[in-house]
């Protein structure tokens, strides 16, 4: 019986280095009827999460205060958002019901992620258009019904144009993880190539010698739906994800 990393290395030839099914049959000494059931697979995976939706208090304003950080970069420094002024904004233009220590928390992780609050001189590395992505999880404080409550944040940046998206859930589990990708996805218009992670329990059962990984089922049910390659960093090497760091 034919498990999901054969499956997804079917997809992989096929897809990606345009094999024909003949070809793939004749290597790998693979049945055509199975090659043709495992490219036919393509439902796109169902996560349900364990917890009902439910949109944080901070999750519409995201988009809104970057957008102010990002013109805050052609002003006169006198002139740009500080916290306090963000959070005065939010209450005075969009009725805002959160707490000013939440919005302080959100305003310094999109600084990080924009590198506001890092000096110029640097060699920033650089990356092919559309082809890598970096992920990590996050967490924040947010103020629900008048208590707060600590949320993680599924971050997933664009290394090449720097995009990013930010999805709160209530825990870290598999059923996040792979929810969250189905969203960064549907919100960059694309897939990655290449996504970076830290080892991830929910995404690796085993670390191997050097970068070799058994991952977990469901994630490799994810990567062969969507094709595309996961690389997972040493352990305690999380600068080799340096980009999504900042937002975390």
């Amino acid at each position: 019986m034919y498990e999901m990393a054969d499956y997804e290395f079917i997809r992989y030839l096929y897809f990606r280095l345009g094999w024909s099914i003949r070809k793939i049959s004749k290597e790998h000494h693979i049945s055509r009827q199975t090659i043709r059931k495992a490219l036919g697979s393509t439902e796109q995976p169902k996560y349900t999460l364990k917890v009902d939706k439910s949109n944080p208090v901070m999750d519409p304003f995201i988009p809104i205060i970057t957008e102010w950080l990002r013109k805050d970069l052609e002003s006169p420094p006198k002139q740009r958002h500080t916290a306090v002024k963000i959070f005065n904004r939010l209450k005075d233009e969009y009725d805002f019901k959160g707490g000013e220590s939440t919005v302080r928390g959100h305003v310094r992780q999109i600084k990080a992620v924009l590198e506001l609050d890092k000096p110029k001189g640097y060699v920033p590395q650089e990356f092919p258009p559309g082809l890598y992505a970096q992920f990590d999880w996050g967490e924040a404080e947010v103020n629900l019904d008048g208590k707060p409550v600590i949320i993680q944040l599924f971050c997933m940046r664009l290394c090449f144009s720097r995009k990013i998206f930010v999805k709160a859930f209530y825990h870290q589990k598999q059923e996040a993880l792979l929810q969250g990708h189905v969203d960064a996805f549907e919100y960059f218009g694309f897939v990655p190539k290449t996504i970076t992670y830290d080892n991830l329990r929910t995404a690796v059962k085993a670390i191997l010698k050097g970068k070799e990984r058994i991952e977990q089922d469901k994630f490799i049910q994810l990567r062969t739906h969507y094709l595309f390659d996961s690389r997972f960093n040493e352990p305690a090497k999380g600068n080799q994800k340096g980009q999504v760091e900042g937002l975390v």
